[in-house]
């Protein structure tokens, strides 16, 4: 077993190759904790982020997971199946094998949270403590996930959940920026928007999704067992300032804005379940959304924040989508919807 100091400062990162479990590793190995990762190909991830102890071993199995957990103080919640095939079946066995691990070791447990186990009635202002009566199979899940950790914040387990809005960012993974609004690897030719114009939507920049999360980590000892916050993020007011700050990072002011086919997730919807899935969710594009972030300014004081431009800049540079990276991405090719496989 190791010693008390040593423990204090491992953490297990359970999808440390993703986009939020990646940031979030490096951040705290940064800071100086011993990052220790679970993957079932260890030498492809090392590669990756070889500063990190790699276990091989598969987050489906309470075992790996659980020998993985030994002596570590932190939990790392990330891990998330792509797509939509079989997604159901696997999300929620991950986060058991997860919980276990936590209670076995006296571990916390940070999970990045959605707006997912939202429904329609909680609009268009969501707090930390609004009704979660989700409509979609997705939803249900990520409300059972929190109604799980709840219980073992009950039995003696920490959780920490932030909920953002909608991720983009550099190694963002899918998310409606990178597959809806952009397509990576080609350069802009015209920007395609899932919601409408005077209609507010929420965005959160991953390093700063990360950063928080971190920060939390850090005030852990203030925190309730069952602790819950919202970030602020990037408020998209009326629709219309997320356009315009990608027309702003391309250095086209005229660049053409056209609405997402909706109309082919709906066509297609009774035969591709990721479809029925994505157009049960478009009440997120239709109905403004605001996330306030008083009770997390309460705790940390401020909330970081990248300016959006430079957000924005940065992100079209990873995806490909600026001349100066023209070929940065290999696949040059964009995603189509029937590609899409958006976070979760």
């Amino acid at each position: 077993m190791t010693d008390n100091l040593e423990k204090a400062r491992t953490v297990l990162v359970l999808g440390a190759t993703g986009g939020i479990g990646g940031a979030v590793a490096r951040g705290l190995s940064q800071r100086g904790w011993k990052v220790r990762a679970l993957n079932r190909n260890i030498a492809k991830a090392a590669q990756k982020a070889p500063a990190y102890e790699w276990v091989e071993g598969d987050a489906m199995k309470r075992l790996d997971v659980r020998a993985a957990a030994e002596g570590v103080e932190l939990i790392v919640h990330a891990v998330n199946p792509p797509g939509y095939r079989n997604w159901g079946k696997l999300v929620l066995p991950m986060l058991d094998n997860t919980i276990a691990a936590a209670k076995a070791e006296g571990a916390r447990i940070l999970l990045p949270g959605t707006i997912y186990n939202f429904g329609q009635d909680a609009f268009p202002l969501l707090t930390e403590d609004s009704p979660q009566n989700p409509h979609t199979d997705k939803g249900m899940i990520r409300k059972e996930m929190e109604l799980r950790l709840k219980a073992a914040s009950d039995a003696g387990v920490g959780v920490i959940i932030l909920r953002a809005g909608d991720f983009f960012g550099p190694d963002a993974a899918n998310n409606w920026f990178s597959q809806g609004l952009v397509k990576p690897g080609k350069p802009l030719t015209a920007i395609s928007y899932p919601g409408k114009k005077g209609v507010a939507h929420q965005w959160a920049y991953l390093p700063d999704v990360a950063e928080t999360m971190i920060r939390l980590v850090e005030r852990a000892e203030d925190l309730p067992a069952f602790a819950v916050y919202h970030m602020g993020g990037f408020v998209d007011d009326d629709g219309t300032k997320m356009i315009a700050a990608i027309r702003r990072a391309a250095g086209q002011q005229r660049l053409p804005a056209r609405a997402f086919p909706w109309w082919l997730v709906t066509l297609a919807s009774p035969f591709v379940p990721l479809f029925r899935e994505l157009r049960k969710m478009r009440y997120l594009w239709r109905q403004p959304l605001r996330m306030p972030n008083n009770r997390l300014l309460d705790l940390l004081g401020e909330e970081p924040r990248t300016p959006i431009d430079e957000a924005v800049a940065k992100t079209l540079k990873a995806l490909g989508c600026l001349p100066q990276s023209a070929g940065q991405i290999g696949a040059g090719e964009g995603l189509t919807p029937a590609k899409m496989a958006i976070s979760s």
